[in-house]
């Protein structure tokens, strides 16, 4: 099955982003021992085609515990777009949270899960350039969140 969506912003680069001269891929600050981030696996592909997925269902209504089709809450949104490329999911924010493999900040790549607040209690796909696909609340249709409006519970990987 292939999923196409118009996100805003060059998905492509930045799954595959050019070397730059000095050897190194992008412009990333990733400052950690090497041996942490040899340890972190590398992006999902079907992660991000889960993106791609929820992309298709930007505009549709935050409805709390609507699990799609129509409307969506946030972790309903997430678990649908990850079972339509094979990958079951929990179905509440609190058990996304400790499924899949844990993620430090320094490794986000487009198609985490990204579970959000200081109790964990909102959830997003990571879409790239500090952006969230979420559906966020009463009176906010799905789409794009900066993510720099939550504060970060725990990152999660998903295969």
């Amino acid at each position: 099955m292939e999923v196409s969506v118009d996100l805003p912003f060059d998905l492509d680069g930045l799954i595959n982003p050019t070397e730059d001269v000095a050897g190194g891929f992008g412009t990333g600050s990733f400052a950690g021992p090497a041996s942490l981030a040899a340890s972190v696996p590398v992006a999902s592909p079907r992660a991000l085609a889960a993106l791609s997925a929820a992309g298709t269902q930007v505009g549709k209504p935050y409805e709390w515990g609507a699990t799609g089709p129509v409307a969506y809450d946030c972790s309903g949104l997430v678990q649908w777009a990850f079972r339509q490329v094979g990958v079951t999911l929990p179905r509440t924010t609190y058990q996304q949270a400790r499924a899949g493999s844990p993620v430090p900040i320094g490794a986000l790549q487009p198609g985490d899960v990204i579970v959000l607040n200081r109790d964990g209690s909102h959830v997003g796909i990571y879409a790239g350039e500090g952006m969230i696909l979420n559906a966020y609340d009463r009176g906010y249709p799905v789409g794009l969140t900066p993510l720099n409006r939550f504060s970060i519970f725990s990152i999660r990987r998903f295969y």
